[in-house]
């Protein structure tokens, strides 16, 4: 375990974590980030798609400050954990589990997720509930439409484009570097994906989420990498999970459609909320919802949780 010499540019609010340290999962180097006091009790958070832990450099300190060590991972092939052989939704929800185990083995933990993070969380929550305690989903509730009545040979040829689509895109990018650039001009790509948030913010991203070479930044997400992965998934069935999970569940929705997000109109997600489940909106709010107001979001989020036990 070490501490970060933190070297990110400035941002108002925003820290680095207190700890970084690796675990094993299955063969695979995670690294770990955790901000707040190391006696603490866990708050596991989980990043989205193409981000990385870094990405809550601005939340979780405000989470620490209620109470909680907040823990949060790189995904495989994203931020400073290793590259891998395959990337599949199936190979990140086993990387949870292990890091579950690894922060409080055999005991139940409160869990946030942002994006891909909140739908991995939700999946995982209705499989093993027992680890659960609460689940906070931040805008990461997709949907598209119901789920078609496939018969079962269009199933099996639906997996052999899969797997061909796949494997043509292993071939594509096999020996591929993500385009270097200035801090500058990654900021500006992932502005056109982020584009409600601001320039400043998006240059800390790249000096957490890159590495700087010989010919300048690179982001660190492995280039090989495509959204959506590989392997049986489709975005309707995190909403169809959501009537049958037996935790509290809280979630955070922003008004505001943007590329990044998945364009989930919140009428759509209310008639589905679980037992134990409530929904919040902000309006005016885009997908990034605790980078756009991190506060407001922790606020939420701490009420929900209760005091840290």
């Amino acid at each position: 375990m070490s501490t970060i010499a933190d070297r990110a540019v400035d941002f108002p609010g925003a820290e680095a974590p207190a700890r970084q340290y690796d675990i094993d999962a299955n063969g695979v180097r995670i690294a770990v980030h955790e901000w707040g006091d190391a006696a603490a009790p866990p708050l596991l958070a989980v990043h989205g798609g193409f981000d990385f832990a870094r990405t809550y450099d601005l939340f979780a300190p405000r989470l620490a400050a209620g109470g909680w060590r907040v823990v949060a991972w790189d995904q495989r092939g994203h931020g400073d954990s290793e590259h891998a052989e395959l990337y599949s939704w199936d190979a990140d929800m086993r990387d949870a589990l292990a890091v579950f185990d690894h922060v409080k083995p055999g005991a139940p933990v409160p869990v946030v997720g942002h994006s891909k993070g909140g739908a991995l969380m939700t999946q995982l929550a209705d499989a093993q509930p027992f680890r659960f305690t609460h689940l906070v989903n931040m805008d990461g509730i997709p949907y598209k439409r119901n789920i078609p009545d496939i018969a079962e040979h269009e199933r099996t040829k639906m997996m052999a484009s899969d797997i061909e689509s796949w494997l043509d895109h292993r071939r594509r990018t096999a020996d591929l570097q993500r385009k270097p650039g200035t801090i500058d001009e990654l900021a500006a790509r992932r502005g056109r994906m982020n584009p409600r948030l601001e320039i400043d913010w998006l240059r800390r991203l790249v000096t957490t989420g890159g590495f700087k070479s010989d010919d300048g930044w690179r982001w660190k997400i492995d280039s090989s990498m495509r959204f959506g992965g590989f392997g049986p998934w489709r975005p309707e069935w995190t909403l169809m999970r959501l009537p049958g999970l037996p935790i509290p569940f809280f979630g955070i929705l922003g008004s505001e459609m943007e590329e990044m997000g998945w364009g989930t109109p919140p009428k759509k997600v209310l008639p589905y909320m679980p037992m134990q489940g409530r929904c919040e909106v902000l309006d005016g709010v885009g997908h990034f919802v605790h980078i756009e107001q991190p506060q407001r979001v922790a606020d939420l989020v701490l009420d929900f949780l209760g005091d840290a036990q």
